[in-house]
Order: C-alpha cells, then sequence, then structure tokens
C-alpha cells in the first residue's frame, strides 16, 4: 500500500516532466542548430576552393584584357605605318608622271627640259630603290597586321571562355549548396523517423515497468533497476530489461541505412552525496563512468555493434532535481540512453 501511494503521488507530479520535456525541444533545437553549423562549415569550405578558383579566373581575365589592349595598341601602329608608306608610293607615283612629261618634252628638243630630265632619272632611280623595300617593308607589315588581328580573335576568344567558366562556377556554387542542405534535411528526417519507431516499440514495453520512465527522446533507468548500490555491476533484473532494449538495437540497426550515423548514447549519473573514496570508485565521476561503459559492454556482449555505442560519465553534476532530499537523491541516480547522430 505505501508503493502504489508514493507511484500515485509521483504520477501526480507534472513539473519534472514539464520540465524535462522543455529541456528535450532545448536540446533537439541545439542538435538542429549543430547540424546546420555543420553543414555551414563544409559549405563553407567548399566555398572558399571556389571563391579561390575564381580569383584566378579573374586574374586571367585582367592579363587577357591587358594583352588585348596591347595588340591593339600595336595593330593601330603598324597600320599607321601602312598609311604612311602608301602615301610615299602616291608621291612617287607623281614624281614618274612628271618624268613622263619632261621626256615628251625632251625628245622636242629642249636642252633645259634634257638636263632636268636628267635630275629627275637619278632622283626616281634612287627612289624606285627605296620604293622596293618600302613594299617589302609594307608587305611585312600587313603580314604583321593579320597575325596580330588573329591574336586579338585569339585573345577575345579566351575572354569569352573564361567569363563563361566563371558564370559556370557561380551556378555550380548555388547548386552545391542547395543540394547540400537538401541531404542533411533528408538525413534528420530519415533519423528522425527511425528514432521515434525504436522509442515507440520500447515504449510500449517498457511503459509500465517500475522506475524506468520515458522522458521525450530519452528512457531513464533509476540506478536501482540495474546496479547495487556503489556498485558497476549489472544485476539479474537489470540485465533482463538490456536484452528487450538490445532486441530493439539489432532491429533498429538493420533497418537505418547504412549512410545514417547514428548511435545510442548511454548516460551515467549520480547524486551529489561523495563517496568515501576508500573503495573501488574514487569519486562520483568514476561511479557514473563505470556504470555507463557496463551498460555499453553489456550491449555488445548481446550482439550491439560496438559502432553503434557511446558510454559517457556524468558524475553528479546533471540532476534532475537540484535539492539536498533523499527523494532528489534517488531520482538523480539514473542511466538514460538517448539514440543521436554522431
Amino acid at each position: 500500500m505505501p508503493r502504489a501511494a508514493r507511484r500515485r503521488e509521483q504520477r501526480a507530479d507534472y513539473w519534472p516532466g514539464f520540465v524535462d520535456a522543455m529541456a528535450t525541444l532545448l536540446l533537439v533545437i541545439i542538435f538542429l542548430l549543430s547540424l546546420f553549423m555543420l553543414a555551414q562549415f563544409f559549405l563553407s569550405q567548399e566555398l572558399s576552393g571556389r571563391e579561390n578558383a575564381l580569383t584566378r579566373l579573374n586574374d586571367q581575365i585582367a592579363e587577357l584584357t591587358q594583352l588585348l589592349a596591347l595588340e591593339r595598341a600595336g595593330a593601330s601602329q603598324t597600320e599607321d605605318e601602312a598609311l604612311a608608306m602608301s602615301a610615299s608610293l602616291d608621291a612617287l607615283k607623281t614624281q614618274r608622271d612628271e618624268l613622263a612629261g619632261l621626256l615628251a618634252r625632251e625628245q622636242e628638243g629642249d636642252e633645259a627640259v634634257s638636263a632636268e630630265v636628267l635630275a629627275l632619272r637619278t632622283q626616281l632611280e634612287a627612289e624606285e630603290t627605296l620604293s622596293a623595300d618600302s613594299l617589302a617593308r609594307i608587305s611585312l607589315l600587313n603580314q604583321q597586321l593579320l597575325a596580330l588581328r588573329q591574336q586579338i580573335a585569339s585573345l577575345e576568344d579566351a575572354l569569352d571562355a573564361s567569363e563563361a567558366r566563371d558564370r559556370e562556377s557561380q551556378t555550380q556554387l548555388a547548386d552545391l549548396g542547395r543540394r547540400l542542405n537538401v541531404a542533411l534535411a533528408q538525413r534528420v528526417q530519415i533519423l528522425s523517423r527511425f528514432r521515434s519507431d525504436f522509442f515507440g516499440r520500447l515504449r510500449d514495453i517498457l511503459a509500465d515497468r517500475a522506475n524506468i520512465e520515458v522522458v521525450g527522446d530519452r528512457f531513464v533507468f533509476q540506478s536501482e533497476v540495474l546496479f547495487p548500490s556503489g556498485s558497476d555491476q549489472l544485476n539479474p533484473a537489470g540485465q533482463a530489461q538490456l536484452r528487450t532494449l538490445a532486441r530493439e538495437l539489432a532491429t533498429l540497426e538493420a533497418e537505418v541505412p547504412d549512410d545514417i550515423d547514428w548511435v545510442l548514447r548511454v548516460d551515467g549519473h549520480t547524486d551529489a552525496q561523495p563517496l568515501s573514496g576508500t573503495g573501488r570508485f574514487r569519486t562520483n565521476w568514476d561511479l557514473s563512468a563505470a556504470r555507463a561503459i557496463s551498460v555499453v559492454q553489456f550491449l555488445i556482449d548481446q550482439g550491439v555493434s560496438p559502432s553503434r555505442l557511446v558510454a559517457a560519465g556524468f558524475g553528479e553534476f546533471q540532476p534532475l532535481v537540484d535539492e539536498d532530499t533523499q527523494a532528489a537523491f534517488d531520482r538523480n541516480r539514473r542511466i538514460e540512453l538517448k539514440v543521436t547522430q554522431r
């Protein structure tokens, strides 16, 4: 009868459950924020590499632009020289026409004209020699001008290609960020669904067991259910409870896809009463960690993969009830189990 009355009193106390629910909600929010920060970290690494590549492309574009300006300036100078030489050729043609007129007058017997013709012939022969050199130089300049125009066309093509690669890189970066966010959201949804199924099955099995609470996404085992006082050796009743848990974990491990990196975290907690320091365990840290490790080792012996288990000891520093009463001490001595993402 006293035990039944105490259980009714515990069920009527809703405030601890509300606090646990709020704490669970806070942990879920922190977990999602951690996932978001991790995603942003990997995305920033990827974006940093892409930005370096874009910087190199922009440097190449600037260099190509400078070369293009130089080539255009050289082409303009070459065209000016070609125009000057063409004007010189036109002047030679004019002098040739004048010489032809003087020759005609010489044939008519004009001695003054003959002397002038002789002088013009000498000048014309010299200028014809220069004209041949000029024509050769003009031909060379035309070839150089053609080569410069081809180089300018190649530089413009390279510049267009660089700008196209730049636009493509920007598009790929945006698509990468979108796909990364979608993939992370999908993984969180998959793990949440399997975790919900897992706890739903265990809740149906363990809901009516004394000293076992379902708090949000955690199962809380009072230490007396699993261990004798001050010990890390599982008692027979605790082993029976953990065998049920191991069977459900094996089912969960078979159902969850391999690329979902999940673990079962086993957290050991003690009350605030110090140990004597003369026994096997000197502090509550030692006792809480040893109990968590004992639970993990038992689950491994039952076939649960070691890569899916984590043991953590919290000592007396994460109490459920922050009071110095025997009821608070009893409630704070516990093992918590939670499926989470590594």
